[in-house]
């Protein structure tokens, strides 16, 4: 049966861990509690990033088309239909 938690070891340089151990402490979480929101911060921003990325290929494969506008678009979406 799989363990609920698992104990991890991070090697950080001592600054770090100070302003880790302050952030939690000015946060009023335990350093596992501020680990997993960290986590969960940095998961969102990575998914933020990839989504704005495919936006700006998206945006630059429809200029290369000649797509610049709404109406561009639901031209496109309703020209065979």
């Amino acid at each position: 049966m799989k363990r609920g938690r698992v104990p991890v070891t991070l090697s950080v340089p001592s600054e770090l861990a100070t302003k880790f151990e302050k952030l939690a402490k000015t946060e009023a979480k335990n350093k596992s509690q501020l680990f997993r929101e960290m986590v969960s911060v940095y998961e969102q921003h990575r998914l933020e990033n990839e989504f704005l990325a495919l936006q700006r290929y998206g945006a630059k494969q429809a200029r290369k088309k000649g797509v610049l506008t709404e109406a561009d678009v639901e031209a496109l979406v309703f020209q065979d239909r």
